[in-house]
């Protein structure tokens, strides 16, 4: 079995270094602050798209995510935690598959998080923003990820809290699980995927149930 996670909402809540460092880059680039609601509706999108959904300009869009990023990179040790459950998750995953993480986040930063939490070691891939041209809902995230595991005869499962996870996996032909643990309702969820979990360690459960 092959199983690849969604980090933001999934493994980890960074919600706070997330806001932090939007409200900086628009302090910095002397732009109206948007609602903090409406950033975290966009939680899990790349940057660039989280940007120009909250009005920057096509133009501008690249400076505030360089911003963004320098900001980010100095706070996301000290403002990121792991979820509940999500290092038990990781550690069960591990007993019972291979594991890849696959996210919208910058890689170089995401795999600093995840050594941080000591959890890296358990992951044989880390597949970031920088990666792909093409990030999620589009396939290839997950099909890049793949090309790390020998995947003949294997069952592969895609672990996200939203629905760009979900989409992505049915792009690449994989299953999916979807946990109530981050930014999209159950509503949401299911109507991308029948299986959805309270949180990474019941979706981690219910594998090792398959088994």
């Amino acid at each position: 079995m092959i199983i690849l996670f969604d980090l933001d909402g999934t493994l980890i809540d960074s919600t706070e270094a997330i806001l932090e460092s939007f409200h900086n880059s628009f302090v910095i680039h002397n732009f109206k602050q948007p609602a903090q609601e409406d950033i975290k509706a966009l939680i899990g999108h790349p940057l660039d798209i989280m940007y120009k959904e909250l009005g920057v300009s096509e133009d501008k869009v690249w400076d505030f995510v360089t911003t963004y990023k320098e900001h980010y990179r100095d706070i996301s040790t000290q403002k990121t935690d792991l979820l509940e459950n999500a290092r038990e998750a990781v550690i069960l995953a591990s007993e019972i598959a291979q594991l890849g993480i696959v996210t919208t986040k910058t890689g170089k930063y995401s795999q600093v998080l995840m050594e941080h939490f000591d959890l890296m070691k358990y992951f044989k891939v880390l597949i970031g923003r920088e990666h792909v041209e093409n990030p999620k809902p589009d396939a290839e995230p997950i099909l890049k990820a793949l090309e790390s595991f020998e995947t003949e005869g294997e069952d592969v499962w895609m672990i996200g809290d939203t629905k760009m996870d979900l989409v992505s996996a049915k792009n690449a032909g994989v299953n999916s699980i979807a946990v109530l643990s981050g930014y999209d309702d159950k509503e949401t969820l299911e109507k991308y995927t029948n299986i959805v979990k309270k949180d990474a360690l019941s979706a981690m459960e219910f594998l090792k149930g398959r088994k």
